[in-house]
């Protein structure tokens, strides 16, 4: 059937499985139906947080009904340690155990059940050893999982000295469980001559193909992983999915059967890693006017016990904590600490929250130590192609020295203190876009008002903005590859090495190929990820799903399109640059084909109508050593204006509106764009006032279940929540001329928690400390005299 053609990137194209997920047939890793011989595993836990691993006991659980066996370290046939970046994590603990609710082994069982409840008769014998469960312990003992990093510009020293006024702070940012819908699952069925089909929940199958191949002591060749859809990860995902799927694999391979491990919800808080916890210390130096002049700034990692992906992560903290502003005499030290609890991962953002959280508060800090608005203040330090400063001058407005005979590119206001050049900045008019739509002026004059007159109900008002990089940190992961087959009855489907978890990277993805080859967006079809056809694929974070297999996928549809523009070009004697493909049709100057008919004669004609696509972000790199140069291809940037309410008897808070322009270049999809930015956002909110995780003294997390757990629920969202989109593509030559649009978003929220500490103020002027989240208790805190 002939479908019509329209143009599908640039519209607002439902989600590929939308209809799917809604009627229940949209199938997730723990829907596939089961080969008959399946066994069930559950982990068996760690009770302590720090100690020796002198013996364990399994007789009780061997004994129960349906238990097959328990799967220890000494059972993995590979190498005993994970095939993690650092090399520092144990497939099961060994010889000591580092967190409450470390991996000691696992029960396979005929059902789930039986396998948990067998779990919890063995017995570990554990002797306590002392434990590190905070920051200040972690840095007081000089306990890193990877080496501290130091970053400078400029002599902060001196220009701290010099400025007109100074401030001292600190702040705590608290970490964030991933409560993705579906939880860790891996499924492991045997294949012939020692071969492994992996079904995993991941957003890293070329990862857990290497960790699966690594602990089996396999080559690559002999495991393949795939993965439809994952029902949310959120960073959670892109290693620690591969921990099921290993303990999967071992359990498999020891019994020869097929082996599933699904994680209930308390025993997933308890095993894997969150976001990590941040504590900081700085030292700013500002003018009358509120311009930063000099900052030294320390940046403390919680990292948990293993460095998972620490360093990347506190590498983006590093880079993100100019956030919009230009830092001309800077220095940086991030510290990536070891404690006994869980090894924490990526998370949506990737330690840019954690950076531009802090200078955003330092703004907020200055703003109201000088009486000024807040929003002057951060539009005074914004990037800007204005000349900087000399760094020999007072910081004082109007006593800048005269500009020496440098470079003039060093000494303007558009160089990060990474030693990147910001080209496509769009901060100051989308700031005063916001500004005006929102009615930031009016509704603070309101608010003022209201707060005269109301002596227990406070408000506040915020306007933050955001500056993304976009590309993964490591350089080598910025490639992707795709595959697109098209089929002699015009349909076409296409692979990449990208992974959906409800985010609509395979819908993005199909509206670009069927543009590229002039089709109706339903004649395309996205598969599942797979290693067998797309090898060491990067994982499908960082923002960079679209950007990399979006193009991959684009190329490879081209290389298709072109040898079929050459076939026809040869039937009717023109170029094959004449030859057009829209609307369904492909058009030469002589004449209009449908396209089913032109793929049927080039098949006839023996023309290749499948190809590959390869893909390299191009302009980026980076000295890992200094953390210089250029880790991002481009920046995305976005501004939230966000207005709450907090109740001084109880602490208790509200978000009433928020306004959101954000930046998203040619929107592909604008529906699903949109979602993303409101997602993220509410994500961010519930980072930063209500999901606190809290362990007690013994290092037992005592958050870990949703009754204690408090995520944002669809009484969180504003009643008043308003996105508009940005309205300039892409200046970088990015696939639609589109921008990332899944991590920046996150954001947006540091605007929620700068809204809280405004309206804070107003009931207690002198200064706020206010740590995050800002739950009912620590808003109380903060209120305190």
């Amino acid at each position: 059937m002939m479908l019509r053609a329209e143009p599908a990137a640039g519209r607002s194209q439902f989600h590929e499985s939308a209809r799917a997920q809604v009627a229940g047939a949209a199938t997730y890793v723990d829907d596939i139906p089961e080969i008959r011989g399946t066994l069930y595993a559950a982990p068996i836990l760690s009770g302590v947080a720090h100690g020796r691993l002198l013996g364990i006991n399994s007789s009780a659980a061997l004994a129960m009904p349906g238990v097959r066996d328990v799967i220890l370290a000494i059972d993995i046939p590979g190498d005993p340690m994970l095939a993690a970046f650092a090399h520092d994590e144990p497939v099961f603990a060994q010889h000591t155990v580092q967190h409450v609710g470390q991996v000691i082994g696992v029960v396979v069982a005929d059902s789930v059940m039986q396998a948990r409840r067998a779990a919890r008769k063995v017995v570990c014998d554990i002797e306590p050893l002392p434990a590190i469960l905070s920051v200040d312990d972690a840095l007081a003992a000089q306990s890193y999982v990877l080496p501290p990093v130091f970053v400078k510009r400029g002599d902060a020293a001196a220009a701290l000295a010099r400025a007109a006024h100074t401030l001292n702070g600190e702040l705590e940012v608290g970490g964030q469980e991933h409560f993705y819908l579906e939880g860790q699952v891996a499924y492991v069925v045997p294949q012939e001559q020692n071969q492994w089909l992996v079904y995993s929940s991941t957003q890293h199958p070329g990862e857990v193909q290497h960790w699966v191949s690594h602990a089996l002591g396999l080559d690559n060749h002999a495991v393949r992983v795939e993965c439809r859809r994952m029902g949310g990860g959120f960073g959670g995902k892109e290693t620690q999915a591969g921990h099921m799927a290993v303990w999967s694999a071992i359990a498999a391979h020891k019994l020869k059967r097929p082996v599933k491990l699904r994680l209930d919800r308390d025993d997933d808080f308890m095993i894997t890693g969150k976001r990590h916890p941040f504590a900081y210390e700085y030292t700013v130096g500002f003018d009358d006017t509120g311009r930063i002049t000099g900052l030294k700034l320390m940046m403390a990692a919680n990292c948990g016990f293993s460095a998972d992906l620490s360093g990347p992560v506190a590498d983006r903290a590093v880079f993100h904590a100019d956030n919009a502003y230009f830092l001309q005499d800077v220095e940086i030290a991030s510290y990536r600490l070891k404690t006994n609890t869980q090894s924490n991962t990526a998370f949506r953002g990737f330690g840019g929250p954690q950076g531009v959280i802090v200078i955003e508060a330092i703004l907020g800090d200055i703003a109201r130590t000088l009486g000024l608005d807040a929003l002057d203040v951060r539009k005074r330090n914004l990037y800007s192609d204005e000349l900087a400063a000399p760094s020999t001058s007072s910081g004082r407005t109007g006593q800048e020295k005269p500009v020496r005979a440098e470079p003039v590119e060093a000494k303007r206001r558009n160089v990060t203190h990474y030693q990147m050049k910001v080209e496509d900045n769009i901060l100051e008019p989308l700031l005063s876009k916001l500004e005006l739509t929102a009615q930031y002026r009016q509704r603070q004059k309101a608010i003022s008002t209201w707060n005269k007159g109301s002596p227990v109900i406070k408000r506040g008002i915020a306007i933050t903005p955001v500056k993304f990089g976009i590309s993964f940190t490591a350089t080598l992961f910025n490639q992707a590859g795709a595959l697109v087959h098209v089929y002699t009855d015009g349909s076409v489907q296409v692979n990449h090495g990208g992974t959906e978890m409800g985010q609509g990277l395979n819908t993005k993805v199909a509206q670009i190929v069927a543009d590229e080859l002039g089709v109706a967006f339903a004649q395309v079809l996205a598969t599942a990820s797979d290693t067998s056809k797309i090898p060491n694929a990067s994982a499908t974070a960082a923002s960079a799903g679209t950007d990399l297999n979006a193009r991959a996928a684009q190329y490879a549809a081209r290389n298709v399109r072109d040898n079929l523009a050459q076939f026809v070009a040869g039937l009717d004697h023109c170029g094959a640059g004449a030859v057009r493909f829209e609307g369904g049709e492909v058009i030469t100057p002589d004449n209009t084909r449908p396209f089913t008919e032109v793929v049927k004669l080039a098949y006839a004609n023996r023309i290749q109508l499948w190809s590959d696509g390869f893909y390299r972000t191009p302009k980026i790199h980076y000295d890992k050593t200094t953390l210089t140069g250029r880790p991002f291809y481009y920046f995305a940037y976005g501004a939230a204006c966000s207005e709450v309410a907090i109740d001084t008897l109880t602490g208790e808070s509200r978000v009433l509106k928020v306004d959101i322009l954000h930046d998203v270049g040619t929107s592909i999809n604008p529906a699903i764009d949109i979602g993303q930015i409101e997602g993220g956002f509410v994500q961010g909110m519930g980072w930063l006032t209500t999901e606190q995780l809290v362990w007690n003294d013994k290092g037992v997390l005592s958050t870990h279940a949703p009754s204690t757990y408090k995520i944002p629920a669809t009484g969180d969202v504003p009643e008043h929540f308003r996105i508009e989109l940005w309205p300039e593509p892409n200046r970088e030559d990015n696939v639609f001329g589109s921008k990332a649009v899944g991590e920046p978003p996150f954001m947006l929220a540091i605007s929620v928690f700068e809204a809280l500490k405004d309206a804070i103020a107003s009931a207690r002027p002198a200064r706020v400390q206010l740590d995050a989240p800002a739950t009912a208790e620590n808003v109380l805190k903060a209120l305190k005299p």
